[in-house]
């Protein structure tokens, strides 16, 4: 006999806005299953208004009030039986970001957490993250986002270290991002992974699933470094409207993809890592695991 239920989950990003519907299915003695049923992602990038003015503008407030009431009736369509919003760096830094929830809530019913980096991080790491990081193994988990990105450094299968940096693909865009912060990562991530022998990088977040995508590697096989240095060159010969209608890249994605691919690189030159590891997950799937424990647990008492 199966159990199937459905959760919800809004990523609220610097570069995008995302609901995961995921359905969930249980059999006894079998594991959980977690499917991804729809994703919609809205390219609304509230990051270029508050790293640049320090608010969230009535026109973007504006388009995320249409997006959360859509995505309202979207949950109430399929019939989830939990659901949680979380915003990250850009509504954590604006100036009228909690005024602008309150406005939210009151208008779409939807509560949404404004988390920091260490919160997203660990919300992250309570995903299938955990199948790859196995006992006897080294990653450097990397996660690119428009506002900031995280590093945690997983050895024995623990979380040994994590950092959030104000390092974004907007902020870079945008000429926000000073040459010191980018040597702060480099120091932190050099410090965190000398010890170790041979080290992996796992990302995660929008553009590298879309680089992986050009990759056309099967799932599960990593990319090497030589790969993402190549792809870091090709992207850098084109400019915005030939990524755009050569590469067939996503107009909210073309402008990105080359911040975002240097970070990752980056990252992997810093840890001396050969292969980036792309599980495909995100905050929203995490989002998903801890309302599905949090449920089984409420069962239990």
């Amino acid at each position: 006999m199966l159990h199937i239920e459905k959760y919800a989950a809004v990523d609220i990003g610097s570069n995008a806005i995302r609901l995961l519907i995921a359905t969930v299915i249980e059999k006894e003695g079998f594991p959980t299953q977690f499917k991804k049923t729809s994703l919609v992602r809205l390219p609304i990038r509230l990051g270029a208004d508050v790293f640049l003015k320090g608010n969230i503008s009535s026109g973007n407030y504006k388009r995320l009030l249409d997006a959360m009431q859509a995505y309202s009736l979207i949950i109430k369509t399929h019939k989830v039986v939990a659901f949680r919003a979380c915003a990250t760096s850009a509504m954590r830094e604006a100036k009228n970001g909690k005024e602008i929830v309150s406005k939210l809530k009151a208008a779409t019913g939807i509560d949404i957490q404004i988390i920091d980096g260490n919160d997203e991080a660990a919300i992250i790491a309570s995903t299938d993250l955990k199948q790859l990081i196995s006992d006897n193994k080294v990653f450097l988990y990397v996660d690119v986002g428009g506002g900031s990105t995280e590093f945690t450094v997983f050895a024995n299968g623990k979380n040994i270290a994590s950092h959030s940096f104000k390092l974004g693909t907007v902020r870079i865009i945008n000429g926000m991002v000073e040459d010191t912060m980018w040597e702060q990562a480099q120091q932190w991530v050099t410090q965190h992974t000398k010890a170790y022998s041979k080290i992996n990088v796992i990302g995660s977040g929008g553009n590298i699933n879309s680089i992986y995508r050009f990759s056309e590697k099967k799932v599960g096989q990593p990319l090497s470094y030589l790969f993402m240095s190549n792809f870091y060159e090709k992207v850098k010969q084109y400019d915005y409207n030939q990524r755009v209608f050569e590469l067939k890249m996503n107009p909210d994605r073309a402008d990105v993809i080359i911040p975002a691919t240097r970070i990752y690189l980056s990252a992997m030159k810093w840890a001396k890592a050969k292969n980036m590891y792309v599980p495909k997950i995100g905050l929203a799937d995490g989002i998903v695991k801890q309302l599905y424990n949090e449920r089984k647990t409420s069962a239990l008492k």
